[in-house]
């Protein structure tokens, strides 16, 4: 039984706007059950573009992308939309929090869209993954009602809620100040170390970076260490 999560393949992408520009080139690597790697590189590398490849949100590229060694580029735009429900958890620089909910409602959000559990048995799984993260005392307020560093802490335990077999954050840290983005980074260390989550995390601090599992640095669309 294989325990690799993601495998990109020979992916090659160009824009074509009106030139075109090859702007990732020969990307090849696979990533393990419990691994913890963060994707690094000078703004306007290719980070970005990578990972809305590998989170199956852009199909237009040359190469093969695997998720739990499932091929991705056979797929309808309604299966592609199941596996990111099911497969990946999302957490963005912004939280992307609704407002007028409360946060229990927030995590539950993707669950319920899943329709796999009952509403009770989603609000129950939502309430351990917010227990997990130290913030269960939030379940009941309104989002708006919490800090920035709560929001993004709330945004894990909703990328959380389906069990996906990997986490992929883009500058999860970006809108956070040191103190909570070391929080959140303890947070993403624990749930790789404790609960044996995989996280593919794109990030422009280095000290970040540095203590995760494994490195992708990126330069000029290429991998290159």
């Amino acid at each position: 039984m294989s325990n690799i999560i993601l495998e990109a393949k020979n992916i090659n992408k160009d824009f074509h706007d009106p030139m075109t520009i090859r702007v990732l080139s020969d990307i090849n690597f696979s990533i393990n059950k419990g691994d913890f790697v963060s994707v690094t590189g000078k703004s306007g590398c290719g980070k970005s573009t990578l990972l809305y490849i590998l989170s199956t949100m852009d199909t237009d590229y040359e190469g093969e992308l695997f998720i739990d060694n499932e091929p991705m580029h056979n797929k309808t735009e309604p299966q592609l939309a199941k596996v990111r429900n099911e497969k990946i958890g999302f957490v963005f620089q912004f939280h992307y929090l609704l407002n007028e909910f409360s946060v229990l409602r927030n995590v539950m959000l993707p669950g319920l869209k899943l329709q796999k559990y009952s509403e009770k048995e989603v609000e129950h799984r939502a309430i351990e993954k917010l227990k997990m993260l130290g913030i269960e005392n939030l379940a009941n307020k309104n989002a708006l009602q919490i800090s920035g560093g709560e929001k993004q802490r709330v945004a894990i335990a909703r990328a959380l809620i389906n069990d996906p077999h990997i986490i992929m954050g883009d500058e999860p840290t970006g809108n956070l100040d040191k103190k909570n983005s070391e929080i959140v980074f303890n947070v993403f260390k624990q749930l790789a170390e404790e609960y044996k989550q995989t996280l593919l995390i794109v990030t422009h601090d280095q000290s970040f970076a540095d203590r995760t599992h494994r490195i992708i640095e990126m330069e000029d669309g290429k991998i290159i260490k």
